[in-house]
């Protein structure tokens, strides 16, 4: 195995061991930045719970794209969706509404850190698919 597919695999395990513990975070509604994006709104504790189960079929992806490369685009696509949907909830006057005139910045600074992983992956990704035609 290339060493670009070297880091893509092991990036991929680290996101699993990432989405596994913003699991555990939102299932013990356990509020810390990095693992609880919008960590310091009103919330309902159901709603973490849910957000909990929804967090694992990320880290089935990204699991299943450590084992297997033929998932990373799917694993990659979802991480895609996951930066628009933040952004758009960043932009929103629903956001807004309860943030008392705080500031999103602590929001957008950890929508980039998923962003800056997109762009880890995808960079991986295609390097390490090129070194398989070579």
């Amino acid at each position: 195995m290339n060493r670009d597919n070297t880091i893509l695999k092991y990036s991929f395990l680290f996101c699993t061991i990432y989405f596994i513990c913003m699991a555990i975070a939102h299932f013990f509604s356990i509020k810390l930045p990095i693992l609880f994006v919008y960590y310091d709104i009103p919330f309902h504790a159901y709603q973490d719970k849910i957000i909990s189960f929804c967090v694992i079929t990320y880290a089935i992806f990204f699991f299943g794209a450590y084992q297997n490369r033929v998932f990373a685009p799917y694993a990659i696509f979802s991480l895609l969706t996951t930066v628009l949907g933040l952004s758009l909830v960043n932009l929103s006057s629903d956001l807004k509404s309860v943030l008392n005139e705080g500031t999103t910045t602590m929001y957008w600074l950890q929508t980039g850190m998923f962003a800056s992983i997109l762009l880890w992956l995808v960079v991986f990704y295609l390097r390490a698919k090129k070194s398989d035609t070579n």
